[in-house]
């Protein structure tokens, strides 16, 4: 069997990404700068990683889903079953997101008792785990033996959890993933969550797992280099069985795999799962770019949006012209598609080596390489461009008319062959780096690449003489790791006793492949090293000379960068447009979404979410918003968040049609109904968010805040929330403030400008028509939820006493009808908040009004209509319903 079982998921920092969990709701928060760009808070966390590499590398091998972690805005309403979790395992180079912290989640592999062998024999027999991995001794971690003390021998009689566990790279640096499986029970764990530099969480999960042996990557304890993860765990477990396993073992790819193959079928959503993760935030709804420095771009927009409307307004004209022109867009994205981290090479080209090593002289003719590819892409980018129409298109295009593209250009052209390219593969690219210098340059640089050439054909001529000697298909093959080896696809059956001749060493299979050298060869590739190595450095010597001559053109390179990115970027924008019904946002003193829903529900959801209408002006700027558990209020609350950044970074927005209020900050304080902290830290905590956001908060600020007092007693949450609620009043911010807290609905009498929604909830009575359960319509309406009673109704199902129920309920209608006689209404309090109300929106009307004048005629009249029906009739007592 397979099931999913999690903790709780809350947001710790501040990114742009999005996290699911196996229960039905998440908790958020958003960090940010403070200075002229809207700043994610979540309590005293502000500052965003705005310039994280774009690519990361957190691969595991494996079956399992685990915790999530991640940046944005997690919905709270799963679409079905179990929210997605972050796979342990990733492809290759990928990453796993970013290292927002997060409580963690674990999800589980059940595996049925009939498949126990098949897993044990899977993981240790056919698996690439079992393929030349090394046992390290625990308390001489560097040796790579296979060592057991007396202790861990005894203790192993006890134990029998095997635990693999990986670091995250690049983006996901900070994170750990985890996988476990208990021999004695067929069930695998997958975790992924962020831990700080004492790896406390790692150690204690560890210690709860009490592990019979850890799987670790190779390259966590290469001699010299060994990580400070692989010291700590060695450190506390002496008596544990330690194993490495070389890196590209953690695959995903493969762990997929091995989920489809031993998950029970009942329990297959955990493949959609694990797959999907990367996916479930809002840079993944919008990520479609092409190049690292683009990515790059578009996270650091995602955390930091743009303030300025007109240069808002400029981005969504070039994505509207990408829209309506295919040419121009297809164009573009395939001369795009084809450039390489531009950032990065101008970063190490300007780079001067501490000392000149072969490793310097390869890296530095591999970019030189990598320059010449990025610059011959100028022309084909100018002539995608040509007839754009856009300013922001054409000012690009002028750019690229800077003659210091060509002279570069030329400059490299003049030493390097005009065939030398970037192209893939190791032994294509090291044959692109040997023969990069054109000849008769430097003379002894033409007689070392003679000797290269002379080596490798005698290597593939051996091959050739091997193959006729024992009559078997070889080929020649080459790795980075391994240089040129033997390769062959043959059955056992058909070799000499089922083995192969015993001159061939360093034997391995996989399937009816074999791979394999011999001590020839092994001498051939030792020459052909050196040959290579001589290459290099005189390659290096004329690189340099080069460089040092085109050193003073290179500052258009960062502008070819900027260009490169923000296309990009737009180009991903333009794309995820075509794949859903977005609006292009427009930019007034008034937040107005019709019909809009939530980006990243709409990408893992099986129907489309339900829309809802938004509406916050300086006349009602504060909208209480109230409804059941799960009833769609912290998605709701998430989604006008997500909205708000998507239009500041000048992308189309998910709605019928949308009309935003530049925010200078976004603030949100995320409820965490399912928090595992103590009720006294978590109301600490709540404090410190709420007090961060009354510090900094002003009149153009967006404030979302979701469940406040919650961590405490009933009285004390509502003495709270109202005076935080009076306190943001006193700002033009436009508020959104949820609470479960009914009494403070009625601070609309007294404020004016305090409008209350709620999400509607239908009772439908069971077949047997004894017992009623709440079906949830995710619709938001006017006026606050008449489901006042929550608790109780949770309590009518339960098997609580009859008689404590009637109690209950009696007490309960008995403190309402007190606070409802303290909260009325006179009728000239009605009277003039129907006059405000009036007027704000006539100040509305004359600011924004687009209609002509019989349609103005029919609005007014309607407004009319509205303020009568809102003054109180002669003799109405104005109580409060």
């Amino acid at each position: 069997m397979l099931r999913a079982s999690s903790g709780a998921d809350a947001w710790r920092r501040a990114d742009a990404s999005e996290s699911y969990t196996g229960r039905s709701s998440s908790t958020a928060g958003l960090g940010g700068r403070a200075e002229q760009t809207p700043r994610y808070t979540l309590g005293l966390l502000q500052t965003p990683r705005s310039t994280a590499d774009s690519t990361g590398d957190f691969s595991s091998g494996g079956a399992r889903p685990g915790s999530s972690s991640g940046e944005g805005l997690a919905p709270s309403r799963a679409a079905g079953g179990s929210r997605a979790q972050p796979p342990v395992s990733g492809r290759g180079e990928s990453y796993f997101g970013d290292r927002s912290s997060c409580v963690e989640n674990a999800s589980t592999l059940n595996v049925t008792s009939s498949s126990v062998q098949g897993l044990n024999s899977t993981c240790v027999g056919k698996t690439p785990v079992s393929c030349g991995r090394s046992v390290c001794r625990s308390h001489t971690p560097l040796m790579g033996y296979s060592v057991t003390s007396s202790s861990a021998v005894s203790s192993h009689t006890v134990a029998s959890v095997i635990v693999a566990v990986v670091e995250g790279r690049g983006l996901a640096r900070g994170e750990v993933g985890m996988a476990s499986i208990d021999l004695k029970n067929p069930e695998v764990i997958l975790s992924q969550f962020a831990d700080n530099t004492t790896y406390a969480k790692v150690i204690t999960k560890l210690k709860i797992l009490t592990p019979l042996e850890i799987i670790m990557s190779n390259t966590a304890c290469d001699a010299g280099n060994t990580t400070k993860l692989f010291s700590l765990i060695t450190e506390h477990f002496k008596n544990v069985t330690f194993t490495t396993v070389q890196r590209k073992y953690f695959n995903e790819t493969k762990g997929l795999e091995y989920i489809e193959q031993l998950c029970a079928s009942e329990f297959s959503t955990i493949f959609m799962e694990v797959q999907s993760k990367n996916g479930h935030t809002l840079f993944g709804v919008l990520n479609y770019t092409k190049t690292p420095g683009g990515s790059r771009r578009l996270r650091s927009n995602i955390l930091e949006p743009l303030v300025d409307a007109e240069t808002i307004n400029i981005r969504l004209d070039c994505v509207q012209e990408l829209l309506q022109d295919e040419e121009l867009f297809f164009g573009l994205q395939s001369v795009i598609s084809k450039f390489l981290d531009t950032e990065q090479l101008l970063s190490v080209l300007v780079q001067i080596p501490k000392q000149d090593t072969v490793k310097t002289a390869e890296s530095k003719i591999t970019n030189l390489i990598y320059l010449k590819h990025t610059l011959e892409l100028v022309e084909p980018l100018k002539a995608a461009l040509s007839s754009c129409n856009t300013p922001l298109l054409k000012a690009y295009y002028n750019s690229l008319e800077d003659t210091r593209f060509g002279i570069i250009l030329e400059k490299i052209t003049t030493v390097i062959n005009d065939d030398t390219r970037y192209t893939k593969g190791c032994l294509s690219m090291r044959t692109q780096k040997c023969y990069a210098v054109k000849p008769n340059i430097n003379e002894f640089l033409d007689i070392a690449r003679r000797t290269y050439t002379e080596i490798v054909d005698d290597i593939a001529g051996m091959i050739t003489q091997l193959a006729e000697k024992y009559n078997l298909p070889m080929k020649t093959s080459f790795s980075s790791a391994r240089g040129f080896f033997i390769q062959m696809n043959a059955d056992c059956a058909t070799l000499p006793n089922g083995q192969l001749p015993s001159e061939f060493t360093k034997i391995t299979k996989m399937k009816n492949t074999y791979s394999f050298t011999s001590a020839d060869l092994i001498k051939m590739n030792e020459r052909c090293q050196e040959s290579l190595r001589e290459i290099y450095h005189m390659t290096y010597l004329v690189v340099c000379k080069l460089l040092n001559e085109i050193y003073e053109h290179i500052h258009c390179l960062y502008k070819l960068s900027d260009i490169v990115s923000m296309l990009d970027m737009l180009l991903s924008f333009a794309h995820a447009c075509t794949l859903s019904d977005y609006v292009r946002p427009e930019f007034t003193d008034t937040l107005a979404i019709k019909q809009g829903w939530h980006p990243i529900l709409e990408k893992i959801a099986v129907e489309k979410p339900v829309s809802n209408n938004t509406y916050l002006t300086g006349g009602n700027n504060f909208v209480i918003i109230t409804g059941p558990n799960m009833s769609g209020k912290s998605t709701y609350l998430k989604q006008i968040a997500l909205c708000q950044i998507m239009a500041q970074i000048g992308s189309y927005v998910p709605a019928e049609y949308c009309s935003f209020r530049i925010a200078e900050q976004i603030f949100t304080r995320i409820g965490m109904d399912d928090d595992i902290e103590t009720n006294a830290s978590t109301f600490m905590k709540e404090m410190k968010e709420i007090t961060y956001i009354i510090q900094n908060a002003n009149d153009k600020s967006l404030i979302i805040i979701d469940e406040l007092g919650r961590g405490t007693s009933a009285e004390e949450g509502i003495g709270i929330c109202y005076a935080a609620c009076e306190y943001l009043l006193n700002l033009k911010a436009f508020t959104l403030f949820a609470t479960h807290f009914l009494e403070l609905c009625h601070i609309d009498a007294l404020y004016p400008n305090v409008e209350n929604h709620h999400f509607e909830v239908q009772h439908v009575r069971s077949s047997a028509g004894n017992k009623e359960k709440i079906a949830y319509t995710y619709t938001l309406s006017r006026g606050y939820t008449e489901e006042k009673n929550y608790g109780l109704k949770a309590a009518e199902v339960s098997s609580l006493p009859s008689s404590v129920i009637l109690d209950a309920k009696e007490i309960t209608n008995r403190i309402a009808k007190q606070i409802l006689h303290r909260q009325k209404s006179t009728p000239e309090m009605m009277k003039q908040r129907a006059v405000y109300h009036l007027a704000m929106r006539l100040v509305q009307t004359a600011r924004n009004s687009r209609l002509d004048p019989d349609s103005l005629r029919i609005y007014l009249k309607g407004l009319k209509k509205k303020y009568e029906a809102s003054c109180p009739a002669p003799g109405q007592n104005g109580e409060q319903q």
